[in-house]
């Protein structure tokens, strides 16, 4: 094993979180990177109903030993967050990743049960927010993560978050390899939470032109666009989107902050753009939406999960296959 604060928290093998990815995460990648000595986590989003979710956990935990973690989206966008977090806690998984608003009801409710709350965070002042309402880690997503991103690197932001909080901080972005993972660790986090590396696996439900992106793709074609949830948020510079704007425009900058229409606004955004990703990831189509990070230049084919996870720590293991 390699022993962190969290392959100690969460009694895994490596500190590596196969992170929740809209659209894109499933059981079956979540269960094989659980039997390869890592977690996996995936967005309660990913389910339209509250009974294929607590279907997907139960699949999930009947087909393997590791820890199973969802991640919450708890602004008010998620109309089914209270009956999410009921399945969450009736069905015992054993984490929870917050994203996009105040964890205070999710940890108040897990922290009795024994499930372990992370929190999102970009900032400073954030993460003291989140630890002081009893978060037990903090995911410090930089900006090198794929979908929505920080605005901080790795370099400045977990040093910054170690210095001055109390819990564990988890990395997320810019890690697909070894070296970057124990480049991380050195920095002070105690794992890292890993995405784009995992879009390309056999297990992934995404279309093959998708997958194929991946590998094609470097991170020199990484880009940043605000137009399709009002947040910033790394694609790939696909020809479609290359002929996309990829900032706000004066109109809708207006409306994105506009007291009384930017919920409303916001709302219209976010459905648009998940129903552009969702196109763009499960079928074949000319436009190319794919979300991605800069991790994607680490990967060189379609692989297993288990085998992203191996190439990972292969770093880590002698000769003999023991660490």
């Amino acid at each position: 094993m390699l022993k962190t604060q969290l392959t100690q928290m969460l009694n895994i093998d490596f500190p590596i979180i196969q992170a929740p990815m809209f659209l894109v995460s499933n059981t079956k990648m979540v269960i094989e990177a659980c039997n390869s000595g890592i977690t996996g986590c995936f967005p309660a989003l990913n389910y339209r109903t509250i009974a294929d979710l607590r279907q997907a956990i139960l699949e999930i935990k009947n087909n393997c030993n590791g820890p199973v973690g969802v991640n919450l989206i708890v602004n008010k966008f998620n109309t089914q967050i209270n009956q999410q977090l009921d399945a969450c806690v009736d069905l015992g998984v054993d984490y929870i990743i917050t994203s996009l608003g105040n964890p205070k009801s999710i940890i108040k409710l897990c922290k009795p049960k024994g499930i372990k709350v992370f929190c999102d965070v970009v900032n400073l002042e954030y993460a003291q927010k989140v630890e002081a309402l009893g978060a037990d880690a903090l995911i410090a997503v930089n900006n090198q993560a794929g979908g929505h991103l920080g605005p901080m690197s790795p370099e400045e932001l977990i040093p910054l978050l170690v210095s001055n909080c109390n819990i564990p901080v988890i990395s997320a972005g810019g890690v697909s390899d070894g070296h970057q993972l124990k480049k991380v660790l050195e920095l002070g986090a105690c794992g890292v939470s890993i995405g784009t590396p995992f879009i390309a696996t056999h297990e992934a439900d995404v279309s093959i032109a998708y997958k194929q992106a991946i590998v094609d793709y470097k991170a020199k074609d990484i880009v940043v666009t605000d137009r399709i949830s009002g947040s910033k948020c790394t694609i790939i510079n696909t020809p479609y989107v290359q002929n996309m704007e990829l900032h706000a425009n004066g109109l809708e900058r207006f409306l994105f902050r506009n007291k009384w229409l930017k919920k409303y606004f916001k709302m219209f955004r976010w459905f648009k753009g998940t129903q552009m990703f969702k196109k763009s990831a499960l079928s074949a189509t000319y436009k190319t939406v794919w979300c991605a990070g800069p991790s994607l230049d680490g990967v060189n084919s379609i692989r297993h999960v288990s085998q992203v996870v191996a190439d990972i720590i292969k770093p880590f293991m002698r000769e003999d296959g023991s660490q």
